[in-house]
């Protein structure tokens, strides 16, 4: 699947995870077993995996810079965003984006 645009992305409706990285990245590898358990958990929460690299642009909108980034995102708003995330740090994206509460009327 080719990457998707920024405009593509901000059109999205719903809560997504953008997670950039690259297939090599050992700190990609090392949170892997930790967002497939948080995508079965929430399944209702639209996964987007980008291989980032140079001159990517979509990485370049969201001002990636180190591996694994990820974007947790609610009808094209970006909600929050970890860099290197720790499995603490993953889980409370997904609750701001599936808890009611955080949810704007």
């Amino acid at each position: 699947m080719p990457e998707p645009t920024r405009e593509e992305v901000d059109q999205m409706t719903g809560p997504i995870v953008l997670e950039f990285g690259a297939p090599w990245c050992p700190h990609c590898q090392a949170i892997q077993s930790f967002m497939t358990d948080m995508r079965a958990k929430h399944p209702e929460v639209r996964h987007v995996s980008v291989e980032d690299g140079k001159g990517r642009p979509l990485g370049r909108s969201f001002q990636v810079k180190l591996w694994p980034t990820l974007v947790f995102m609610r009808d094209g708003a970006v909600v929050s965003q970890a860099v290197r995330p720790a499995s603490e740090e993953i889980a409370l994206g997904y609750a701001e984006l599936t808890d009611p509460a955080n949810r704007a009327s």
